[in-house]
């Protein structure tokens, strides 16, 4: 087996992740698992698949994961698909049709909802919520470059896309339509300020699409503004019990 093979291996079982958290909270890419998953890209052949997947096209040794009763994974029929060399915890709910590239990693508990995407590298915590048509962007160059993280029981809502190494901290609320990148502001309305560039989403925050104007006279003159996103409020007791009915769907 080669160094490549047992990484993905690793990331398969939930062993190595392409991104990992040290005492101060700070998430760091890991360098050897990007560094594996490019390699078995160089390594890799296509070839046409038959059986289920008949009539695909891909890497010889990126296969469709498949998966049993005990793995305690709900993958359920209609289209889905995770890739070899992602990780996925008991408890997990794929909804069709969803998929979940290499080197993800998907906590236990979680939902990936209809038309969800979980890039390549991405970090998705314990029990959160991919609503449909989720976009999580993955990440493989450049290579110390980290990856969209997901903390523990945050809520993404219909349509949320999040890009560019974004960090959601544990608990948070992105509306639906909320877009989340390295070049998009957020403005923290309760303690009156914007987020310094990288800064991650803090915890429990409430998270809105939003707009601002756009600078320059002519701008000005045509009304123009550009999007933004809004922390409104924090999460309460009130909008807790807002989110608890997709637990029972589980």
């Amino acid at each position: 087996m080669t160094n490549w093979q047992a990484v993905l291996q690793q990331m398969e079982h939930g062993e190595v992740r392409a991104a990992t958290q040290d005492e101060q909270g700070h998430w760091h890419a890991n360098v050897e698992a990007k560094q594996a998953i490019l390699a078995a890209f160089k390594a890799g052949e296509n070839i046409a698949f038959d059986g289920n997947y008949q009539g695909f096209v891909d890497k010889h040794n990126l296969p469709a994961r498949q998966f049993t009763p005990a793995d305690g994974v709900r993958l359920v029929p209609g289209g889905s698909s995770v890739r070899a060399g992602a990780y996925v915890a008991p408890g997990v709910i794929v909804m069709p049709p969803a998929y979940i590239n290499v080197g993800a990693y998907v906590g236990k508990g979680t939902m990936v909802d209809s038309h969800a995407l979980v890039g390549s590298c991405a970090q998705i915590g314990e029990n959160v919520h991919l609503s449909a048509a989720v976009q999580i962007g993955g990440v493989l160059e450049p290579i110390g470059a980290s990856p969209v993280i997901v903390e523990d029981d945050a809520f993404l809502g219909a349509g949320v896309v999040v890009v560019e190494g974004v960090v959601i901290k544990k608990g948070a609320v992105l509306a639906p339509g909320v877009s989340l990148s390295a070049a998009i502001p957020v403005f923290d309305l309760v303690n009156n300020r914007r987020l310094e560039k990288g800064e991650p989403i803090p915890e429990r925050a409430v998270v809105i699409p939003g707009t601002r104007p756009v600078t320059g006279e002519w701008a000005q003159q045509q009304g123009l503004s550009m999007a933004c996103a809004l922390i409104v409020k924090y999460r309460d007791e009130q909008s807790d019990a807002s989110l608890e009915l997709e637990a029972v769907l589980r």
